[in-house]
């Protein structure tokens, strides 16, 4: 995969704490605290920047053609993302969404990554257990 492709999925936020295996992402010029399950332990100290990737389950993609991008609830675990496709991966069967953050979501088995092209805006409600990996 190209590392513009991948430099664009990645977040970059603010560790703000850290429990066992939860983690909450504070997103720079936002409100945004999300709750997140970490796939590997953060080596970087709360309090600190933090770069890597955001999954989710999506439940059914819809596109749609107004609104925002945001994740809902501003604060706690994604239950609701809405954006543009920035990148499609069939091999994965993901696509990364910018909903204010790039945010990597995996299709449900009703749909496949390529019914969606680059540039589409999508809605979509999110699984419990959306997960935060560190970079490097």
């Amino acid at each position: 995969m190209p590392e513009t492709v991948m430099n664009a999925k990645q977040v970059t936020g603010v560790l703000d704490a850290v429990d066992g295996d939860v983690m909450f992402l504070r997103v720079p010029e936002s409100s945004y605290r999300i709750q997140l399950q970490v796939t590997a332990t953060p080596a970087t100290p709360v309090g600190k920047r933090i770069t890597g990737l955001i999954h989710v389950q999506a439940r059914r993609i819809d596109k749609v053609g107004t609104g925002g991008r945001y994740v809902e609830p501003v604060e706690g675990r994604p239950r609701r993302v809405q954006g543009s496709v920035i990148a499609v991966d069939p091999t994965d069967r993901t696509i990364t969404v910018n909903a204010g953050v790039p945010i990597v979501c995996r299709t449900d088995e009703r749909q496949t990554p390529a019914d969606f092209e680059v540039g589409d805006f999508v809605t979509m409600g999110v699984n419990a257990g959306a997960t935060f990996t560190p970079a490097g």
